[in-house]
């Protein structure tokens, strides 16, 4: 396999750890910027919103480009957004920065993948956008907890620094290693659209957002539920994405091979029953136990909340797949969208629950969407059973 896609996958790597390292940020913004920590969390929405309208738009409007140069714009302005969010002088600033790398990254991710197909031969394909989204399940995995590593010796603008630093190295070396002359496909925004609209795609691209408006309500917001809700010091924030990125590790190996073992619809199912237990138990342990214990076990359930989460994404991309197969590119971008939908609705959620109640309260709300997820799986699958006719 072509080993440039390893730096397409380096590219990912920068760009995520910037996405999942931001909630780790959120209490020292906000101390900074003289503001709330829900009004903070605003600049996870913008992104997720940013990501998920734009990131189609501008594959649109880009795709007969070339995609190296592509390429290299988005990490222009994806190492400008962080140097900008890195000196930004109000709130204001801050939030149009991120909203600058949210375009950047959805547009960069998008093209990446196509441009590692294009790099390999037909049999290899799925390997070469395996290999360039492991970039961001590494970013979980050791960039976030690295990055709010970073926060807590030099601040969050240290952060933002060291990730632009990380970006610019990636486009450098990609500068340096992608060919010329590889020019994409474009597809009408319509096309992409119709798609939406096939008999059950739509109940699958709700269900990806419900489950991640679930996710997202408490892990927006980790840092109060961690520092507030079970006592814990800034300092074990690293850890604690460090373990849940362990997890995120396991639950995306594990979901892709369950999917095929026991199907995908069983394992969304089983992905989504857990999650709400999950999340129900991260409102529990801080209600029930006092400091002193609630700390660790919250820490412990970074863990197993890692794999049952990260099992959910290539289930569910299976299951989509399955229905549009010949549309695959454009199905898998819709759910790409509805993910960063339900990550923006859950920062308002979490936002939400932490204006008028309390970080403790954020698991028990969170659960309520997984929940109605697994409704609408149970519920395709009764709808799907053949009705058998009655004899004459």
């Amino acid at each position: 396999m072509d080993k440039r896609i390893f730096w397409l996958a380096l590219g990912s790597f920068a760009i995520s750890t910037e996405g999942f390292v931001i909630s780790s940020l959120l209490p020292d913004i906000a101390s900074d910027a003289g503001i709330s920590v829900p009004l903070a969390g605003s600049l996870i929405t913008a992104f997720a919103l940013a990501y998920a309208i734009g990131a189609p738009v501008l594959a649109t409007l880009t795709g007969e480009w070339d995609r190296r140069r592509v390429i290299l714009w988005t990490l222009v302005f994806f190492v400008i957004g962080n140097l900008v969010a890195a000196v930004s002088s109000s709130f204001e600033l801050l939030l149009i920065a991120r909203i600058v790398m949210a375009l950047s990254s959805g547009l960069f991710a998008a093209t990446a993948q196509g441009t590692a197909v294009a790099l390999v031969d037909d049999h290899h394909r799925a390997r070469a956008i395996a290999v360039v989204v492991g970039g961001t399940t590494v970013a979980v995995a050791v960039g976030a907890p690295l990055g709010a590593l970073v926060a807590a010796i030099a601040g969050w603008r240290g952060t933002f620094f060291a990730i632009a630093a990380l970006g610019a190295l990636s486009g450098a070396i990609l500068w340096w290693r992608l060919p010329r002359g590889i020019i994409g496909t474009r597809l009408p925004l319509m096309r992409r659209l119709a798609a939406a609209v096939r008999p059950g795609v739509m109940p699958i691209l709700l269900t990806t957002a419900l489950a991640l408006i679930g996710a997202f309500t408490v892990f927006a917001f980790i840092a109060p539920l961690a520092i507030q809700g079970g006592g814990l010091s800034p300092i074990a924030l690293p850890g604690m994405l460090l373990a849940f990125g362990v997890g995120a590790v396991i639950g995306n190996i594990a979901g892709g091979q369950a999917a095929d073992r026991f199907g995908a619809t069983r394992t969304v199912a089983w992905s989504l029953t857990l999650s709400a237990a999950m999340l129900v138990t991260f409102s529990l342990i801080p209600t029930f136990l006092p400091h002193s214990i609630a700390g660790p076990a919250l820490m412990a359930m970074m863990v197993p909340w890692g794999i049952v989460g990260w099992a959910f994404p290539p289930a569910q991309a299976s299951r989509i797949l399955k229905i549009a197969p010949d549309a695959a590119p454009i199905v898998l971008s819709l759910n790409a969208s509805a993910l960063y939908f339900g990550v923006a609705l859950g920062a308002v959620v979490g936002a939400a629950v932490l204006r008028f109640g309390a970080p403790a309260d954020l698991g028990l709300i969170a659960a309520v969407f997984p929940i109605i997820g697994l409704g609408i799986v149970l519920a395709g699958r009764v709808f799907a059973r053949p009705v058998a006719m009655p004899a004459e």
